[in-house]
């Protein structure tokens, strides 16, 4: 009988392991296979303002294809989608196709891309240049942006190495470097990226001084050209830009001004004038925020890129335009900005004079010199642009610290604007 007993226990132990070793790695497997399915049907989707005609457009369509191709997942993208009701469209139809992400890169796609994360809790939906995800506190919906103001200052010391350059050689005497900027709208992400771009270019030539003339548009060749005309004919020797299309580098080049230009390269179409151009490199962000998604993990709600995260890049230095030792100049103060030495917005290195007639600069406290103490910005975004959280602290403007998008809308002494009506 214990014979017997013995015999069935060791008959049903040998069952139980090959039960448990035959029933766990089928399982394993088919989680395995599973996750893996998961990945390969997760799809992610695009609304762009433009297409590949924009540079700025183009920028993030090369970043989402990078970004998928990466990770894996399908890439649907959608381009020329208005900043209306097209856009929340848009982004219904990619959530019918079966995407689990949604990214919109256009600062008016924002109303319309919440009220389809409002629609869609299960969807993670993120948006460039946008300021209300840190207020509407959505578990489904973010924003991104980069310190873009460290390129756009590094693009300035390049061309304040090519003022220097002129004024040396006697193309331009001191008082002339006068500096022309192709400017979109007078919103606060211009005014951030072409004072910043000012501050770089007058850390190496002081004399240097700026005219902005406001297209109203992103996205307007003709008139981007005519605006980069006028500051021409009006005595400016080196351009630059916060404007979308060939404009204003091709009015550069058929005039032999230098150009700076932004989102990317135009050398192959302007070799003769083409100096650097900084721009935004979005594709670590949406890797982050694309794997967050097929995950389950959360997305911040305010994501900022910085030099270190690889986000904010230069093009290659054109030495055939470029001034000498150009990029060795600009390597010595990326370390400088990374290190923390010094910052763009460092207010010992700029002066306001405040007009309260003037609604952006409403706040704004400065000392005897007009060197900026205190200035409250206008963070958490409303109709009447109201001041809510102090942005002067150890000695300079923490731009994009707050929220991801530029809220630096202070006009600096040194930089005319020709018209405001935008």
């Amino acid at each position: 009988m214990k014979k017997i007993i013995a015999l069935l226990l060791v008959a049903l132990f040998v069952c139980g392991a090959l039960a448990a070793c035959g029933g766990n790695k089928p399982a394993d497997n088919n989680t395995a296979a599973t996750a893996d399915q998961k990945k390969s049907d997760f799809k992610a989707g695009f609304i762009f303002l433009h297409d590949e005609n924009s540079t700025y457009d183009l920028n993030f369509i090369n970043a989402a294809k990078a970004a998928c191709e990466n990770l894996g997942v399908e890439c649907i993208l959608k381009t020329n989608i208005d900043e209306s009701n097209a856009c929340k469209e848009t982004a219904l139809d990619l959530v019918d196709q079966g995407c689990g992400f949604v990214f919109a890169d256009s600062f008016g796609h924002e109303s319309y891309m919440i009220e389809a994360a409002k629609a869609n809790p299960k969807v993670q939906f993120s948006h460039a240049t946008g300021t209300m995800a840190h207020t509407e506190k959505l578990d489904n919906y973010h924003n991104a942006f980069a310190s873009i103001y460290e390129g756009r200052y590094l693009a300035g010391v390049a061309a304040g190495m090519k003022l220097n350059e002129m004024i040396e050689s006697g193309k331009i005497t001191a008082d002339k470097a006068k500096i022309g900027y192709v400017g979109a709208y007078t919103y606060a992400e211009v005014k951030s990226g072409y004072t910043s771009f000012f501050l770089g270019a007058r850390s190496i030539c002081p004399t240097a001084t700026m005219e902005v003339q406001f297209t109203g548009s992103w996205y307007d060749e003709t008139l981007e050209k005519e605006a980069a005309t006028t500051l021409i004919n009006n005595g400016c020797v080196l351009l630059s830009q916060h404007a979308d299309s060939m404009g204003a580098p091709t009015a550069c080049e058929d005039a032999g001004i230098p150009d700076v230009s932004y989102n990317g390269s135009t050398l192959s179409s302007c070799p003769n004038t083409f100096i650097v151009s900084s721009r935004i490199d979005w594709t670590p962000y949406l890797e982050y925020a694309i794997k967050a998604a097929m995950n389950g993990d959360k997305i911040d709600a305010d994501w900022t890129g910085t030099l270190g995260t690889k986000s904010v890049v230069l093009t290659e230095v054109n030495d055939k335009a470029a001034a000498k030792d150009t990029q060795a100049k600009i390597d010595e103060v990326k370390a400088k900005l990374e290190s923390g030495e010094i910052h763009v917005f460092d207010t010992k290195a700029f002066t306001v004079t405040v007009d309260e007639s003037k609604q952006l600069n409403v706040g704004a406290k400065v000392d005897g010199e007009g060197h900026l103490t205190s200035y409250m910005a206008d963070v958490d975004t409303d109709e009447a642009f109201a001041g809510d959280t102090e942005v002067i602290a150890d000695g300079y403007f923490h731009e994009s610290e707050y929220r991801s998008a530029p809220y630096f809308a202070l006009d600096i002494d040194g930089i005319t604007l020709l018209n405001t009506k935008f």
